[in-house]
């Protein structure tokens, strides 16, 4: 098929060495359990685990492998999101480190930023210090490590500024695995309320919400901003009720992901070569959508 620019990928993370080591210890061993069992002694005890986190420097790409798997996959646009999250966590993966990434590959990579709203007006200026001076084109929140839910009114300060940055806000939706944080953030039931409160803020319901996918493809059905992605899956593991949706009414609020390295953005395109779907809609979910929402 004849993408007219190639594939676009709305989702992926800066997992340089630089950026897996600001992850919280006990976080970056669950990442290693689950995405990298290989890097786990088998039957290894609990400090095992952690020392095996600790010391974990095997197999973490670079940017360069970053590159390499998007021109294996035919993408040729990625999305990579910052993290920040340091008020609950102190966790944080930079919009400076996003922005040095997307100045050694500028035709390839898009950054988002990421804000910490317990910082209040700190929050906000540097909101607009990551779009207006360093470039950055959309803001990515994690709810489950800001313990805030995404209509929570300490987060509405921040909407704010996106409406008038005229930027996207990706959240994290549905289940995750960082290692003591709490799922109730993510539901994505609470982005309606955002969706109603700000009706002209584009937002994006990440990895479509598993397990409350059924919510996730209700709140974008029913406001005209809203958007959901496939990122973190593999394609063969997508739900049909996703898939159905994805290819009838919402075919054009759906957009392909990889939350790359979790998953290769080879099998992601391989796979979706294997589902049926109207050409329509593979043109849509590949790059049309995406190329609209950031202004490609």
């Amino acid at each position: 098929m004849d993408m007219n620019g190639g594939i676009i990928d709305t989702h992926s993370q800066l997992f340089t060495a630089e950026a897996f080591g600001a992850m919280p210890l006990e976080m970056r061993a669950s990442y290693l359990k689950t995405f990298m069992p290989g890097a786990i002694p088998s039957g290894a005890t609990k400090e095992q685990v952690l020392e095996a986190a600790r010391n974990f420097s095997e197999n973490l790409p670079l940017l360069e492998a970053t590159i390499a798997d998007m021109d294996a996959a035919g993408v040729s646009v990625s999305v990579v999101v910052a993290v920040d999250a340091e008020t609950r966590w102190n966790y944080r993966v930079s919009n400076e480190s996003v922005a040095e990434a997307v100045a050694v590959y500028p035709d390839r990579l898009i950054g988002f930023a990421s804000v910490d709203p317990h910082k209040g007006v700190i929050a906000r200026n540097e909101l607009r210090h990551a779009v207006n001076d360093l470039n950055l084109r959309g803001l990515k929140l994690l709810p489950h490590l800001l313990e805030l839910r995404p209509n929570d009114p300490e987060m509405y300060p921040i909407y704010k500024e996106c409406r008038d940055l005229d930027i996207p806000v990706l959240f994290h939706s549905g289940t995750q695995f960082h290692a003591g944080t709490k799922l109730k953030f993510c539901r994505p039931l609470d982005i309606d309320e955002v969706a109603v409160d700000f009706p002209d803020l584009k937002l994006i319901i990440a990895h479509f919400g598993w397990p409350w996918y059924e919510e996730a493809m209700a709140v974008v059905q029913r406001n005209r901003d809203v958007y959901f992605n496939i990122a973190g899956w593999a394609p063969k593991h997508i739900p049909q009720f996703v898939i159905g949706y994805m290819d009838r009414i919402l075919n054009k609020k759906c957009l392909l992901g990889s939350d790359y390295p979790l998953v290769a953005r080879t099998r992601i395109v391989k796979e979706l070569a294997d589902i049926e779907m109207k050409e329509e809609t593979r043109k849509n979910l590949y790059r049309d959508n995406a190329a609209g929402l950031l202004g490609l």
